[in-house]
């Protein structure tokens, strides 16, 4: 039988404002355990909280972005649940009545992933569990640094119909995220998460089928494998004729499989309230028009701009503007080196080649726009060949040093001197006859591998225009 998967997704954002939530105490990442707490974040009795507006700032903004509604009136609830990183034993959420509904994001195919809500929410803290399973843990270590955290979980649609559009629509809300700089949504440390749900149902039918929620998904990446592996795990269990059981599974990245933490054949009972402590949330319109009104140039806005202002392809200008950062380097570096598409291919390709092998973020590396505009100066003029450009690029990569001082240095200023070339032609010529009678008898390729020999004598440095010309000439007079 054929299948049709339903995924929704529900990401939870920490948002980078400088105190929590609901108290004063830091963000900041990294600190000593337990040394940014106060009576509230660790739950004592009486503590009472204090809503940060910046929280509500950014939250608004981030909705917006999404295009969705905001509501003037929302409610706080008590959301009720014991787990040793929630020492109050319930967290401030948002039940029924939510700051924001209705949004949307569009992926590369034209299919539009609905945002059901948006909520805003305090984090819990941190279990760090000691030994090898984590269904097993000889013991574990509370860390309430992050208890209190300001967070916005945005609820998709169950829209999403294979991994590979799951994966999209992270990527595209992670950009937004980023846009709005309301997080730096750095899933190394926990400040951008993601739980999945799945399910299959036949083809054709209406009806939703029993989901799998996937935690412990760390990157989009085993979003994409945890997914990948449901959808077989599932369609075999149906195959069979068996029960596909609800219930929530774990992601072990390192066997490439999911499984069963806990069963929620029963909707769990979290016993929402009204938090008491809070009065009802009341926005003014102009407060949100306000902040509407200083919503940056979106993703999808930049790409549509990159293609009519710098002549791009649609799937250039998609991967640039992918990150805020990667696209603020590429009009930077165009600003000082006016060839769009010259300046795209080298990002698109060289730049992002050597930032997946080093697993960092343009703005992360010693890598300038400056510097990149240079290189591709000194290649244009004919100082060096393009090849060469590669391996400068690497050393400017590696050390920051500026493409003129490496090339100088290193000496691998490209060979232009014509009587030098044609001294090195005849060498290679002579080297090898064969290709000089493949060339006579007509065969492209000879002429090609003669010039492959030129470039590997002079370690990837004459000039190759000039090279071509030189050898032509040089063999028609044999």
């Amino acid at each position: 039988m054929e299948y049709e998967i339903v995924i929704g997704l529900e990401v939870h954002v920490e948002l980078k404002t400088k105190s929590k939530i609901f108290c004063s105490c830091s963000t900041a990442f990294g600190s000593e355990p337990n040394s940014q707490v106060c009576p509230f974040c660790l739950g004592m009795p009486g503590a009472l909280p204090v809503l940060n507006q910046k929280v509500v700032e950014f939250a608004t903004r981030a909705s917006l972005a999404l295009g969705c509604t905001i509501h003037t009136s929302s409610i706080f609830h008590r959301k009720n649940y014991f787990y040793p990183d929630l020492p109050a034993a319930y967290q401030i959420s948002q039940f029924d009545q939510p700051l924001a509904t209705e949004g949307k994001i569009a992926l590369t195919d034209g299919n539009i992933i609905g945002v059901t809500r948006v909520h805003m929410e305090a984090e819990a803290g941190k279990s760090t569990h000691q030994g090898d399973n984590i269904l097993a843990a000889e013991f574990s270590l509370e860390d309430f640094n992050r208890s209190g955290i300001g967070l916005i979980e945005i609820v998709s649609e169950p829209d999403i119909r294979s991994p590979q559009e799951a994966k999209e629509y992270l990527e595209r809300l992670k950009a937004i995220l980023e846009y709005t700089e309301v997080s730096d949504c750095k899933m190394e440390e926990g400040s951008l998460r993601c739980d999945a749900n799945i399910s299959l149902r036949p083809m054709g039918s209406s009806k939703l089928g029993t989901k799998a929620e996937l935690k412990n998904l760390n990157s989009f990446r085993a979003v994409e494998r945890a997914l990948e592996y449901e959808v077989e795990r599932q369609t075999q269990l149906l195959d069979r004729g068996e029960r596909v059981v609800q219930e929530t599974r774990n992601w072990d990245e390192a066997k490439g499989i999911t499984s069963s933490m806990r069963s929620k054949e029963e909707a769990h009972d979290y016993r929402y309230f009204p938090e008491p402590d809070l009065l009802p949330l009341e926005l003014e319109r102009s407060w949100i028009e306000e902040i509407r009104s200083t919503l940056p140039e979106l993703p999808h806005a930049r790409a549509a701009r990159f293609q009519q202002e710098y002549g791009l392809p649609q799937y250039d200008a998609e991967l640039l503007v992918g990150s805020k950062a990667l696209a603020n380097f590429y009009e930077e570096t165009v600003s000082l080196f006016p060839e769009p598409k010259e300046v795209a291919n080298w990002v698109m390709v060289e730049v992002l080649r050597l930032l997946r092998s080093s697993e960092q973020e343009i703005h992360q590396s010693k890598l300038t726009a400056k510097g990149l505009a240079g290189l591709l100066k000194l290649v244009q003029d004919g100082t060096i060949s393009g090849s060469v450009g590669k391996t400068v690029l690497e050393k400017m990569f590696k050390t920051g040093q500026e493409p003129g001082e490496i090339v100088e240095k290193q000496g691998l200023s490209q060979i232009s001197d014509q009587g030098k070339l044609e001294e090195i032609i005849a060498q290679v010529v002579a080297a090898n006859p064969k290709s000089v009678t493949d060339f006579k008898a007509g065969k492209g390729k000879a002429m090609g591998f003669l010039v492959g020999q030129v470039m590997k004598q002079t370690r990837g440095m004459a000039n190759p225009q000039l090279t071509n010309k030189l050898l032509g000439e040089f063999l028609k007079k044999q």
